[in-house]
Order: C-alpha cells, then structure tokens, then sequence
C-alpha cells in the first residue's frame, strides 16, 4: 500500500512489477515526491525510475510489464564474438566502434565485458620511465637525467589512460599542478587530425610564454598547459566557445590531449577566470608578438594597422561607436589589430570608450617599436587615423605612413594618369597612376600622392613618406589592407571573434569625457526651431507674393492685415536665438560621471582579451600549415584553408610506443588531397615534435584508400 498524508495512491501484490513501476511514476508525475525520494523508498535507483517514465510515456501502462527473459527481436551476441570483440579492446578499440561494426547497442558490448571479466592492457608510456632501482610495481617516480634535460616532467600515478582517478586524487590533495598526458591507442578516433597543428603550436611558442608569464594555476589536474592546449586544438575544431563544449563528448576530446576526459564548461570557465585574475595578458601579447617577429620578420617591412568594433546586445550601458557593417551607432568595444605583410596578426590592444585611431595610433606604435625594435616601419591605415598633426609627430618619431587623402582635394588631370606594371609578391599589378609632391599644414609637411584613375573615372588618392618606392607598389600595399578586413571576416565566421567570453563590468575612469547630453538635446532643439522658423518665412514669403497691391498698397497695410502671422514669425527668431545663445554657453564635452547618473562601466577586457590571443595563434597556426602546404596543392591560393580545415577535422588512428605517438590520418576526399597532406605529414616526420609534456614524439601518416 503507498499513502501519501493518509490517503492510499496506490495499492498491489509484491511481485507485480507492472504496478509497482506505475506507483513510482504516479508519485513523480503527480509532483508529491522527486525521483531520488521515490528512489529510496522504493529501494532502486534515480535511473530506475526515470527508465520506468520514458517507458509510460511512449508505451502507457503495457510497457511497463516487462517480461521474463530476453526482449523479443533483439539481437544477441553470440559467444563465437566474444574473442573477436576482445581482441579489438585489446588493440584499444572503444566500445561504441566494436558495437558499430557488430551491430548492436554499447550496453551490450559492455555487457559482455563485464561477464568476461576484461581489464584493459596498461600501455608504456614515455613521459614517465622508471629508474633502473625502482620498484617494478611503482610508478611515480621521476625520470632520468637524460630524458629530463628539457624540462620537467609531469608526473603520473594512473597506469590507465583511461582512468586518471589517482592523478585526480594528487590533484586533490595538492601533489599535482597538471595531469600527464597518457595516451591509448584506438582507431578512427574522432578528430585526431587536428594534432596536425601540434607542430605550429609548438613553434609559436605559446605553452613555453605561457608557463614563463603565468608560471602555474596552482594544484589541478587540469593545469596551465591542458587549459591553453585544449583552447588552442576547440580553435582549431571550430568549437568556439567554452559552452559549445556541451555538444561534444569529453570522452573524445580528452584522447587528444591524453586525458580521460576534456575539461567541461565550468571547469575551462574557472580556469579563464583565474588567468584573467592575474592580469597579464597584455604581457603575454607582447611576449608572442616578440616570439613571432622573430620567426617571421621580413614580414615586419608594413604593418597594417585598422579596428574592429564588437557589438554589445548586453543590459549594461556601454559606449558607443560606429559599426561600419551595421551602418549604425551602437554600444560596443573597439580592438585595433596589428597584422604583418601577409595579413597575419601580430597582436591586439583594445582601446579605452572606443577612443578613435587618431588618438590610439601613438600608443599602437609605441608598442610596435617594443615588439619590432628599431628597425625601418611602414604603417598602412585608413581614413579613420587621417590627421596632418599625427604625420607629422608619426615621421618625428621614425615612422613612414601610408593611407587614403581625407576631405576635399583638387582632382588630377586624366593627362597627368600613366599605366604602371609590375611583378609583386607574385602578382602581376597594373594600375593607372599619377605621381606628385602635395603640402599640407601650410607647407609644414611635404609628402607623395599617388593618385590611381579607376575605370569609372573615379581618382583614390593615397599619401605616403615612401619617395623610394615605385607608385605601383605603393598603390599594391595600400590596396592590400583588404587583406586585413577578409581577416576581420573570416576570424568573425570561423572563430566567433565577437562572442563574449563573460559577462563581467568593471568601473571606468568617471573623469573621462564625452559629448555633453545636454548640448546634444539643445542641438534637437535647436533644429525643430529653426524648421519651424523656416516654415514660417516661406509661408510669408508666399504671402507677400500673393498681396493684392490694390487693396494694400503699403508695406503698413500688409503687416496689419497678417499680423498673426508675423507675430509668429518674430516669436520663432526670438526662440531661435535664445536657443543658439544657450547651445553657445553649453560645453561640448564633460566628464561621464557627470553626463550619466549611472555606474561608470566597462567590459572586463582581461579574458577577452586573452582568448583572442589564443585565437590569433590557431589562426596563426592555421596559417602555417596552409603556407607549408602550398608547393604541394595546386590550388592552395583558392582552397588552401578550405583543406586544412579538412584535415584537421578527419579521424585518425592513434598508435603509442615507447618513445612513439603515431598518428594516422584517414584519407581525404580525394587522391590529390591526401597526397597533399601526406607530402606535409612528411616534413613534419623530419622534424622532432613531440607532444608537450611528454617524451612522445610525433610521427605522422595518412592511410591510403579504402
């Protein structure tokens, strides 16, 4: 009998499991009792009960009866697999491949594990050997000297790649700062290409900075070098965001990083939070920017320089700036990027209330000097940062400039126009060109226009302090500063470079100013009045157009007879000028604790600004491959990007030895494709990579066709 405050629910024979699977979902679907309370009483499990709801609520209450036996028309597995199906466990085949190719459901393959008592084979792994005076049944010793020559390893209690729980424990107890990365073989493992990338990451050198600027998140198991590795490879993967990592299986994702399982939400959002905490991200920027010029400084010559507005759709009051792609005023934050010649990024800044790129380019530059040294620069930028004042402090201080004429200007003469060619990083370029000298600031500054005459007749004026280049080359560099708008676009499709890592404001400077609110509602105003006024004059300029000169002669006659309509008019003028006085008398800017009653506020810029790092080097890395590529892709310059999103994406079969991780990638779509990527998993081989924290090193293949 089941009473619920004295009153009988439901009453039935011990032994009727049809009634007692409908009593527990009665109490649950009649909200007197949770699961977990109907759990204990009835002396099953959460699971029971919810199986017993997903049964009555597709099937009613016959599904509930659950005979005795095997369910009819369920296929069985037979003992004559059993050796099948430990053979493939023991080459490190996961459960839901075996049950995919024997065709029938994971809980049976499990199952079967179980009744044959299975325990999985412990591979070597190289990141932690034992010394020679060890106890063979102990594995937490460091290793030797040899082997730890670079750096330290992590060390690993687990023998398992598959259960972590004593490194967990480590952790917990404060022994362990990152978990080892332990891999298992398996096959057709989900998006194992993307280790591909292992090798450009590596180069850039972003574990090495971080451990050098963050030194340690202090104990955890999943530590500095598995937070930043496991937000460079969801880049990479197109996850592009901590919450997207809900939609994908821990399980998969931590066999790329040699883990049993991939950080989750919560957890990558902790670890941001801490990095963030520490506030040096901007240090860090600096350090790969540092790593980057180093590696690639004949890139250096030009540096464009443009921003990128990310609007807010948030509750909080924020600034306002111009969103050219949305041709509106809306509440955003502004980053100004930094890309080299080939339109890869070098760093970021993020600038304070969207301040313009007249003010930020001093400070831009400022830290481009850091990064690049003392060496000859060219600033490409657009209109936003015209100001004959800033060239001129620009060049003062070593700089050449190059960009678009502003404002109005005397066109060039079609006769002055020449046809100029030539061969540019590979390019062929002809353009339409007019050379000459122009002087702005009365002749205080003198720089070169090259005019270039579109077909349409339109003339695109450009200035620059370069009187050593040829005017097509100019014209070739300032035109490639699309190139860092397809990277605006493409990092926004690919990589989610608007989202919002956090929701977290932080005060602003209340000294700061801004247009003053106030001016701004006169101006308002200010404008009716004056349509008004305007209105008002054209009604009596029709009238006087209109007087009857016979019946009013005189000026006099015609004021008396519309002496409303003057009187209106002289009311309107009065408004008008008391209006403009006031408008005079009001400033134009004040500070924003002044203009706004409201908290002074600002986006916290530390984790977005740290993760787009991160982003900037997957693209980076992205870059590389699809650079390394090319010789061996006919149409990289077309699809290079296109196919390595494809490579990294496929499965791979992964293989561990002593001193070995073998990755073998599934072939691409078609031949000339995995020959492409096969020619790159070759460079990579002649090269020693291995994985971070291990001794593994990284061999690369790609399986042929089927």
């Amino acid at each position: 009998m089941v009473v619920v405050s004295a009153v009988a629910l439901a009453q039935y024979a011990v032994g009727d499991r049809m009634a007692e699977a409908h009593a527990m979902v009665s109490l649950v679907e009649q909200g007197w009792a949770d699961q977990n309370d109907v759990a204990r009483a009835f002396g099953c499990s959460a699971r029971t009960v919810r199986r017993h709801q997903r049964r009555f609520e597709s099937g009613g209450l016959s599904a509930l009866g659950r005979p005795n036996g095997y369910p009819k028309g369920r296929r069985r597995l037979g003992q004559e697999r059993l050796k099948s199906v430990l053979r493939w466990k023991s080459e490190g085949v996961s459960n839901r491949e075996v049950a995919h190719r024997l065709g029938v459901s994971e809980k049976t393959v499990r199952k079967l594990l179980r009744q044959a008592r299975w325990t999985p084979a412990s591979p070597v792994q190289a990141c932690l050997p034992l010394p020679e005076s060890a106890d063979p049944n102990l594995s937490a010793f460091p290793a030797p000297a040899e082997f730890m020559a670079d750096e330290p390893l992590p060390l690993s209690l687990d023998t398992d790649p598959a259960d972590r729980r004593l490194d967990r424990l480590l952790a917990c107890l404060g022994l362990l700062e990152d978990a080892a990365p332990l891999f298992r073989p398996g096959l057709r493992v989900p998006r194992a290409g993307v280790l591909l990338a292992i090798p450009a990451l590596i180069e850039s050198g972003v574990i090495e900075l971080a451990h050098k600027i963050y030194g340690s998140l202090g104990p955890a198991f999943y530590g500095l070098r598995t937070t930043i590795l496991t937000l460079l490879l969801m880049s990479l993967l197109r996850i592009k965001r901590p919450e997207a990592l809900k939609e994908h299986s821990p399980d998969d994702l931590g066999r790329l990083l040699g883990l049993d399982r991939a950080p989750e939400v919560k957890t990558l959002r902790r670890k941001l939070a801490r990095l963030a905490a520490v506030g040096r991200a901007s240090q860090f920027g600096r350090a790969l920017a540092e790593r980057r010029v180093q590696a690639r400084g004949t890139a250096m010559g030009f540096l464009y320089v443009d921003g990128h507005v990310r609007v807010y759709h948030g509750k909080h009051r924020l600034p306002k700036a111009h969103a050219a792609r949305l041709h509106s005023a809306m509440p955003a934050t502004t980053d100004y990027w930094v890309n080299d010649a080939t339109g890869d990024p070098l760093f970021v800044v993020t600038a304070d209330a969207n301040a313009g790129l007249v003010k930020m380019l001093p400070e831009i530059l400022a830290e481009v000097r850091t990064v690049v040294g003392e060496r000859r620069l060219t600033v490409v930028f657009d209109r936003g940062g015209y100001s004959p004042r800033l060239f001129q402090r620009l060049i003062a201080e070593g700089f050449d400039l190059l960009t678009y004429r502003k404002g109005r200007f005397r066109r060039v003469a079609k006769a002055c126009f020449d046809e100029h060619a030539a061969i540019i990083d590979g390019r062929e370029i002809c353009y339409r060109l007019a050379d000459q000298g122009v002087r702005l600031l009365g002749g205080k500054l003198r720089l070169r226009q090259v005019t270039r005459l579109c077909d349409g007749g339109h003339q695109t004026a450009i200035l620059t302090s370069r009187r050593d280049l040829a005017a097509v080359e100019v014209a070739f560099r300032m035109f490639e500063r699309w190139r860092q708008e397809n990277f605006f676009k493409y990092l926004r499709e690919e990589y989610a470079l608007d989202a919002l890592v956090d929701y977290i404001v932080e005060p602003d400077d209340p000294a700061r100013d801004v247009p003053n609110p106030e001016r701004k509602a006169v101006a308002a105003q200010l404008r009716e009045a004056r349509a008004e006024l305007t209105c008002l004059q054209a009604e009596y300029g029709r009238a006087v157009a209109n007087n009857p000169e016979r019946l009013r002669p005189t000026v006099r006659g015609f004021k008396i007879a519309h002496g409303k309509l003057g009187k209106a008019l002289r009311a309107a003028m009065d408004k008008v000028a008391k209006l403009e006085a006031r408008q005079a008398a009001t400033p134009t800017r004040v500070p924003v604790g002044q203009a706004s009653a409201e908290e002074v506020i600002k986006l916290a810029p530390e984790r977005k600004l740290l993760t787009n790092l991160l982003k900037m080097i997957a693209y980076q890395a992205e870059t590389d491959l699809v650079r390394q590529v090319s010789p061996h892709y006919q149409r990289a310059e077309q699809e290079g990007r296109t196919l390595i999103q494809s490579a990294l994406q496929t499965a791979a079969d992964l293989e561990v030895s002593d001193t070995q991780l073998n990755i073998v990638l599934a072939p691409l779509s078609s031949p000339h494709r995995t020959r492409a990527i096969a020619a790159l998993c070759q460079e990579f081989n002649r090269a020693t990579v291995r994985f971070p924290g291990t001794r593994l090193r990284l061999h690369y293949a790609i399986a042929g066709p089927r």
